[in-house]
């Protein structure tokens, strides 16, 4: 917990400070609480800090979200951007600014939730409901994010009125993102995260199988139900926010067990400090990679998130599930 800290508080200052202009961190400090309206005051409190905390706040979301659903599915390789949830929300929302007009935040954001809710029911169907297993989820996941990102990107050019905005929004980003956005998925996203510790014990109870769930009187469907509850508000309250932003949530519960094993009641914070400190990192490598320009969030996590999955599938254990 205290590692989980260290970093995030370092991760916080590194968005703040760095960039196509790098900015010291005492001046960072006096642009945030003794602003003398500079221009350096002005990089950190009107563009950084907002990209900061929206980071934050999307970041731990999804690390939440991975983390409750790998622990309900055991499966290692459930993310939500892998299983669906992410590409979901992307498509609905693509289809009510392209298809419906729809360009507010505020009009977009249920699109996101629903379009997370139906692909995520859909992956799992398809992966065999109660029977499926890490192989036949990753591949149910595979096909229906392909037929969602190719339908994005089929109706990005049939609306070429509205094609920058997409193409823009499809990646995943921290740019360019205003706080309001933040404050108006904050109820779900807090809505999300409260479900999700709640959940801790009657999830643990859940990993150790369904006989055993039922043994210790919890009720595996109301824990199923909530979970995909808490996960859809997750989930789809940061893509509306920020775009689909994968493989975030398979990342960070793996290295969260590292320190603190299976156990929800320790994962599931740990995996709130993680996710939040790598994705501001990986925004801010972005950043300064391929200056003046920058590599959005979403490729680099998808880059980083790929090496980690290709590791995964081969290690013997996982592929004879």
């Amino acid at each position: 917990m205290l590692l989980g800290v260290v970093l995030l508080v370092a991760a916080v200052a590194l968005s703040l400070a760095v960039g196509t202009k790098q900015i010291a961190l005492d001046q960072v400090w006096s642009a945030l609480f003794a602003p003398t309206g500079s221009e350096n005051d002005a990089i950190v409190r009107d563009l950084r800090l907002p990209r900061t905390v929206i980071g934050a706040a999307v970041g731990a979301a999804l690390g939440l979200g991975g983390a409750v659903m790998q622990t309900l599915t055991r499966n290692p390789l459930a993310d939500p951007g892998l299983l669906g949830v992410n590409a979901g929300a992307a498509a609905a929302v693509v289809t009510a600014i392209g298809v419906l007009g729809i360009t507010s935040f505020t009009g977009y954001l249920w699109f996101a939730l629903a379009g997370a809710a139906v692909a995520a029911t859909v992956v799992g169907a398809l992966g065999g409901g109660r029977r499926a297993t890490p192989v036949r989820l990753a591949l149910a996941g595979t096909a229906v994010n392909a037929a969602l990102f190719g339908y994005v990107n089929g109706l990005s050019l049939w609306h070429l009125s509205t094609l920058d905005e997409m193409r823009y929004w499809s990646v995943g980003t921290l740019a360019k993102r205003d706080l309001s956005l933040l404050v108006t998925a904050s109820p779900l996203l807090l809505g999300g995260a409260l479900l999700a510790f709640a959940l801790a014990r009657p999830l643990g109870a859940v990993a150790l199988g369904e006989d055993h769930a039922r043994a210790l009187g919890t009720s595996v469907r109301r824990v199923r139900l909530l979970s995909v509850l808490a996960v859809t508000l997750l989930c789809g309250g940061a893509t509306a926010v920020c775009g689909p932003i994968g493989f975030l949530g398979l990342m960070i519960p793996h290295a969260a067990r590292a320190f603190c094993g299976p156990d929800p009641r320790w994962l599931l914070p740990l995996c709130a400090l993680y996710a939040p400190a790598l994705l501001l990192v990986s925004d801010v490598a972005g950043r300064v990679l391929v200056p003046p320009s920058e590599i959005e969030v979403g490729t680099v996590t998808a880059f980083l998130g790929g090496l980690l999955f290709i590791h995964l599938v081969r290690q013997r254990k996982v592929a004879q599930l």
